[in-house]
């Protein structure tokens, strides 16, 4: 996956928005305020930051030894940090989905419920 697909991707949720409160190196994707994907988009290999369940990310750690890696510099509980060119980019997709997915279930009822997401 490229970091043209991999930022069309994480802006193609409702209401998703790129900053970049940490430089102009790191794209920081959030949804209501909060952040769900964050990584330099020109980095090679092309690692991306991604909120998990803490449970499935044990196990995707296990199965994808070396590529999916505890978040780096994030909660390791929380966060993984995905090797996005070494993987499927269908399963990079639903990691990124998963991301954005936990982050609105988060949110107050009525911002979940205005991204039409309850």
């Amino acid at each position: 996956m490229t970091p043209e697909r991999l930022r069309a991707l994480c802006l193609g949720f409702t209401a998703a928005v790129e900053e970049f409160p940490f430089g102009p190196e790191t794209s920081v994707f959030k949804v209501g305020g909060r952040m769900f994907a964050l990584g330099a988009l020109d980095a090679r290999p092309l690692h991306l930051n991604l909120k998990c369940d803490p449970e499935e990310a044990l196990r995707l750690r296990a199965e994808h030894p070396g590529l999916i890696v505890p978040g780096y510099h994030m909660n390791k509980r929380h966060w993984n940090t995905v090797t996005v060119g070494a993987l499927p980019a269908p399963l990079v997709r639903e990691l990124v989905e998963d991301s954005y997915d936990l982050v609105v279930a988060g949110l107050p009822r009525a911002d979940r419920l205005r991204l039409d997401r309850p």
